[in-house]
């Protein structure tokens, strides 16, 4: 591993210890290029600097627990995407903007930038100015960038507002899903499939800290050790 590669795997490990410790969980010292993660009692998984969730079996065999690894792996893949950018983000350069605001996606009239802190990236949106030499009505996301993402599609025109649920929404329909394939006794093993996937569909579009309600271990995307 070159010099450049692993600083790149220690900033994200960092970036994504702070966005777990956030979520309620406890990380440990990092350790040859992999972040423990702890849960309740014990150990639960590893991320490791190229972004895969690494645990054992024994570690994740309950509902909540399966749930608190979805979470970081949840968590892992939106930091891995947005940390990726900023490896190569270049600087937003607009009059009367102070401070080290990164350009992680610019389309039409509007820009989302990302700016490190010691308390991790933040997110903000502006719409440019009609010269392009400044920036106007900022939208502030802290460290939601899953709602600055939506938000810039909308100022960008990528997408009309109406077209977007809001994660409130998304969990609605998410439960109102598992309540009818808990309660419809008449439902057939064909729709009942059918629903399972459109559960699975709004659940990927869910952000990593938005409650669930599983009927079944999830294990897609997860790295057997």
């Amino acid at each position: 591993m070159n010099n450049q590669n692993e600083t790149a795997q220690l900033r994200f490990l960092e970036e994504t210890a702070i966005r777990l410790r956030q979520n309620g969980f406890t990380v440990e010292p990092i350790e040859d290029h992999h972040l423990p993660v702890c849960w309740e009692k014990g150990r639960l998984c590893r991320v490791s600097g190229k972004g895969s969730v690494l645990y054992r079996q024994e570690n994740v065999d309950s509902i909540r627990a399966q749930d608190a690894l979805q979470t970081v792996i949840d968590t892992a893949k939106m930091t891995s995407e947005y940390m990726a950018i900023l490896e190569t983000a270049p600087r937003l350069k607009a009059s009367g903007l102070d401070g080290d605001y990164r350009i992680l996606a610019d389309f039409g009239d509007a820009v989302l930038a990302g700016h490190p802190t010691e308390h991790g990236v933040q997110f903000v949106t502006w719409e440019w100015d009609y010269d392009r030499e400044g920036v106007h009505h900022g939208h502030y996301f802290q460290d939601d960038y899953d709602a600055a993402k939506r938000d810039f599609t909308v100022r960008g025109g990528l997408v009309q507002k109406g077209a977007l649920f809001e994660p409130e929404q998304l969990a609605e329909i998410y439960r109102a899903l598992a309540f009818v394939r808990e309660q419809d006794e008449t439902l057939s093993c064909g729709r009942d499939q059918e629903l399972a996937e459109l559960m699975e569909q709004v659940d990927g579009l869910l952000p990593a800290d938005a409650p669930r309600q599983r009927d079944a271990p999830e294990q897609s995307g997860m790295t057997m050790k």
